[in-house]
């Protein structure tokens, strides 16, 4: 049998489309259209057809999260503390709460879970159908998603990555214990000097929010480019321009990749450029601004700095055949002052694991000095570091 909240919200939708309004256009209008059916749904039930409401504005809201919001995952929105929600199924939804993932018990079906997708995609200009069937898309509340549908997964898998604190600031990161006020000192000098700096780490390490808290120490009058796949970092600056790629037409034309935009944002006199991760050829692009002598910042999926190092040499190999590695290593070397290691630790908690600074090339390798290198084995109450300079 139906239940409240589905009947009411059939009813809503059947009056959107007898009336035509598209809530894309005029989502205020969903509010009252709600409040209505609500009103006469009890009205109904107290003349003994259907069941009593016992709580009238929180069944409202629920109507209103099924037509304009996340429906059953609104709730998981609304909680600031949660940081990712992910979908495996119609009955496997997660979340992660301060970087411990749990099963949150809400259960979707196939229906529900494309009518979120595509209401969260509405505002994006993005689609995911068997033609592409991935999506990379930015939320209205600066989350990331991520949708991949059958047949390359067995059911719709989705991840919605969220950014409840907006960490803009290295003293923000201090007070959370994701590093000491000395190092943040050391960071804060080498932004506002000039350095190019590359933020590495694992996934959910906190890359992108020390990026964005990096950048927060910026000087106010450069003026920043950041070109990213979808949307993520926030920036409070003066003077800041964000591109992010576009996927290709039904025809097959109109893309916009990471290199192009790369290339773009030289034009655009940058004093600071910004990826928002390196993963492919664009590295090669990057390398040659920072060599120009264009400040530069990104992020690495590494396991350590030094991988780090040799990740980001080996990347603009994929850019063609005649890219010669011997250009590339000392490249690295010169366009690079500061690489900034993050890292997840167990019980959820994040922190700027080790610091190094590239010094020159080495045989095969590019020598490294240690900056600053976090214990072995923080305890829980803090993230105590001790700074070195090998």
């Amino acid at each position: 049998m139906p239940t409240a909240v589905a009947v009411i919200t059939d009813r809503v939708r059947e009056r959107l489309r007898r009336d035509g309004v598209d809530l894309a256009v005029r989502p205020e209008a969903a509010g009252s259209l709600v409040r209505e059916e609500v009103r006469r749904y009890a009205e109904r039930a107290l003349a003994g057809d259907g069941p009593l409401l016992g709580d009238e504005p929180g069944t409202a809201r629920q109507v209103l999260a099924q037509l304009t919001g996340h429906g059953p995952l609104q709730p998981l929105f609304d909680d600031p503390s949660v940081e990712e929600i992910w979908i495996n199924g119609v009955d496997k939804v997660f979340a992660a709460r301060n970087g411990v993932s749990e099963s949150t018990g809400i259960r979707l079906s196939q229906i529900e879970i494309r009518d979120l997708v595509e209401r969260m995609l509405q505002t994006s200009g993005r689609r995911v159908d068997l033609s592409s069937p991935f999506v990379d898309a930015s939320l209205p509340d600066g989350s990331r998603l991520h949708v991949t549908i059958p047949d390359i997964t067995r059911e719709w898998s989705v991840n919605i990555r969220r950014f409840p604190q907006r960490i803009r600031s290295l003293q923000r990161l201090v007070e959370l214990g994701s590093l000491d006020a000395a190092l943040a000192e050391v960071l804060r000098d080498a932004v506002r000097a000039g350095r190019s700096i590359l933020v590495t780490g694992a996934t959910q390490a906190g890359k992108t929010t020390t990026l964005a808290a990096l950048l927060g120490e910026s000087a106010p009058s450069d003026r920043i480019v950041t070109v990213e796949e979808t949307f993520e970092l926030a920036i409070e600056a003066r003077d800041v321009v964000a591109m992010q790629c576009r996927q290709p037409s039904l025809e097959g034309t109109g893309e916009v990749t990471l290199r192009r935009l790369v290339k773009e944002a030289l034009r655009m006199r940058p004093d600071r450029i910004v990826v928002g991760e390196v993963r492919d050829a664009e590295a090669l692009d990057l390398l040659l601004a920072l060599n120009a002598g264009l400040p530069g910042m990104c992020t690495l999926h590494a396991n350590s700095a030094r991988d780090a190092l040799a990740k980001l040499c080996t990347l603009p190999l994929l850019a063609g055949r005649n890219i010669d590695a011997g250009f590339i290593l000392p490249t690295v070397a010169a366009s690079l002052d500061l690489v900034v290691h993050c890292e997840l630790l167990p019980d959820g908690r994040r922190r700027i694991r080790e610091v190094v600074a590239p010094m020159g090339v080495e045989g095969a390798t590019i020598a490294v000095r240690t900056v600053y290198e976090a214990d072995a084995a923080p305890s829980p109450a803090a993230s105590p570091a001790r700074a070195v300079t090998r």
